[in-house]
């Protein structure tokens, strides 16, 4: 009905008709606007990358024949109703501070591209594919960040750390600003044991200031940027801002607390994570593996593995890499809650895909015992902080976790609601240097994932 009235036989006006048009606009924005309240001040994705089963970690199916089932039980948790991995007990213990979504799915089964949908919440025109890093790719998620909210505090709104993930040894896509161009790159840092070289390496003789030095860089250098020399202006920004600086020295950390987060890469680089949070970087990106499947060339050496277990999944999961995510994930959340960070700090643990509904050995690849192939139609993740429910489960896989059995959650779900609870809409648009606008993120945010 229109909210206005017309003489009989007189149509409505151009006004009346934008009067019509801006009130249906306006409905139906109140309509989508979900019922969170943003109250995070940083974001930290905790990057499983190589496909972390869900059978072995966050949705066990105790009652399943014993080929879907796999070789561990599962152990209650401090959260009435919710099970988990055996091998996960630290993680059980602290389950109030965290929600698992068990109905995430999608259709990308290989890991370049699949990735690329995890770290920048869009389909790569490559499905299924392990494609090179192009500049007409869409920017990682943090890179979206520094577009749309560039910090007032660092040159820089995102940081990866450990990465770029190698898949299982090129770079993928999904790392960079892609059609957003070098200035939007997030500052990239690998091995964390070796941020205090980073940090040396850019800090000033005595007698030297941080201007000095980068006059001198300007006045060497007048060509236009490359992708390097941008990293490198930005490198000198951050770390002329003292707070920064000192983040990425893990020398200030007692060594009890690095201990606790695990002298290793992954444990070292989620500590540092911590740091840059505590430092107020907006968006950080810490991969736990470096690599997908490095465990192919280095079985004993733990440093090396990934989660992408075609076979050997048993011995991989319960020798490699349980026994570290479990102290690290859990020592990171409790030192977050500890410090009062996670309050406004949401944490999402997530990774490109899931493992099949089914043991099998796989003659194409290394390992003499059976493991998982790749899935994407079912898997878990796990988000905390800044008013997610703890203890609370979303969705539900079917009886073989192979696909969603209610509320399914796309790729373009998660990236909505971490931009929303952030507190940046995620239907705003941004455009690229030619001024062409895309949607910050295509999907919808969870809202009943907070509190």
């Amino acid at each position: 009905m229109l909210p206005f009235r017309t003489r009989l036989g007189t149509l409505p006006s151009r006004r009346d008709w934008l009067a019509v048009g801006l009130q249906a606009l306006v409905a139906s924005q109140a309509r989508a606007k979900p019922a969170i309240k943003p109250r995070a001040k940083s974001v930290l994705v905790v990057f499983a990358s190589g496909g972390q089963s869900q059978f072995e970690t966050w949705d066990p199916k105790p009652d399943a024949p014993a080929e879907i089932r796999g070789a561990f039980g599962s152990i209650a948790t401090k959260s009435p109703g919710l099970r988990i991995t055996e091998h996960l007990p630290k993680l059980a213990a602290l389950s109030d501070k965290y929600a698992v979504v068990r109905s995430v799915t999608h259709d990308d089964v290989d890991h370049g591209s699949a990735c690329y949908l995890a770290l920048t919440g869009q389909f790569h025109p490559r499905k299924s594919s392990n494609p090179t890093a192009s500049p007409t790719d869409f920017p990682t998620l943090g890179a979206i960040v520094q577009r749309v909210r560039p910090s007032d505090k660092f040159p820089r709104s995102a940081v990866h750390l450990n990465g770029p993930i190698l898949l299982p040894e090129l770079t993928g896509p999904g790392n960079t600003g892609g059609l957003l161009g070098h200035g939007c790159d997030p500052l990239t840092v690998g091995d964390p044991e070796r941020a205090g070289e980073f940090v040396s390496g850019l800090t000033p003789p005595a007698g030297e200031t941080f201007a000095a030095k980068r006059g001198l860089l300007d006045g060497l250098d007048r060509r236009p940027l490359s992708g390097f020399d941008e990293q490198r202006r930005t490198a000198f920004d951050l770390l002329n801002t003292r707070q920064v600086r000192e983040a990425f020295d893990l020398s200030r950390e007692p060594e009890k607390v690095r201990d606790a987060y695990g002298r290793y890469r992954a444990g070292q680089t989620c500590l540092l994570a911590r740091r840059l949070v505590e430092a107020g970087v907006p968006w950080t990106t810490a991969f736990f593996n470096h690599t997908i499947r490095g465990q192919d060339k280095h079985p004993a050496r733990t440093d090396e593995y990934g989660w992408d277990t075609h076979n050997d999944i048993f011995s991989a999961m319960k020798d490699h890499l349980l026994p570290r995510f479990d102290q690290t994930f859990s020592v990171l959340l409790q030192d977050l809650h500890d410090r009062g960070l996670l309050k406004d700090t949401l944490v999402v643990c997530l990774g490109e895909f899931g493992r099949a509904p089914r043991v099998a050995l796989e003659k194409n690849f290394d390992g003499t015992t059976p493991g998982r192939k790749h899935w994407a139609g079912c898997y878990s993740v796990v988000l905390a902080g800044a008013g997610i429910s703890g203890g609370a489960v979303y969705g539900a896989s079917d009886r073989h976790a192979a696909y969603p059995q209610s509320h399914p959650v796309s790729p373009g779900d998660l990236t909505a609601t971490l931009f929303h609870a952030l507190g940046i809409d995620p239907t705003e648009h941004y455009t690229d240097p030619a001024n062409r606008p895309y949607r910050v993120a295509t999907g919808e945010p969870i809202a009943k994932l907070f509190q």
